[in-house]
């Protein structure tokens, strides 16, 4: 991405909104702009390949392996502003487990692109059942948008819930209630 392309753009904006892009406290908004968003969007950049990095492991696991309330932050294409919230992911191995920090990244690596949260949640099932080969895969997303808060229905406490289910979690009804019944557990504490 070139960033100073972007700052220049930005500072172009900055003066249709009827700004002086010279003023003291916006003289490094469109560069500060421009490296947030190249960090935003480094889901277009990012190497999938590289961010599994090898972290696919042998195991005869046969049981759910779950992972809840795994950040995610992305942009909605239509209107470039924040979504935010919650995915929760769970699959059954077949011979290969993912470490489970590559799960989070996964996320990352999708969400940090223009999105809407119905694609991100499926792109993730998707790509976590490619990678290990899963018997099954589920992938619950539960956002806040800023879209619907900021403007437009200014709806302040409205969440949407996507999920995505693939394999056994989609053809198996005991599988899917396993999943959805783990992911709204109360976590144990020590």
């Amino acid at each position: 991405m070139n960033t100073e392309r972007v700052a220049e753009l930005v500072k172009e904006m900055l003066v249709e909104f009827g700004e002086d892009p010279a003023r003291e406290g916006l003289l490094r908004t469109p560069m500060r702009v421009a490296k947030a968003m190249e960090f935003l969007t480094s889901g277009y950049r990012s190497d999938l390949g590289g961010i599994v990095n090898q972290a696919v492991f042998q195991s005869e696991a046969n049981n759910m392996i779950l992972l809840r309330e795994v950040e995610v932050y992305s942009l909605c294409e239509h209107h470039m502003l924040p979504f935010f919230g919650k995915c929760h992911i769970g699959y059954i191995a077949r011979k290969q487990v993912l470490g489970v920090s590559k799960l989070a990244r996964i996320v990352d690596h999708y969400a940090r692109r223009l999105q809407i949260q119905e694609r991100l949640t499926a792109e993730v099932a998707h790509e976590i059942m490619r990678t290990v080969d899963a018997e099954g895969v589920g992938v619950v997303m539960e956002c806040q948008h800023l879209c619907m808060m900021m403007r437009g229905v200014e709806k302040q406490n409205s969440v949407m819930v996507t999920s995505s289910v693939l394999g056994s979690f989609h053809d198996d009804a005991a599988t899917r209630t396993e999943f959805l019944s783990l992911i709204h557990r109360e976590p144990a504490r020590g």
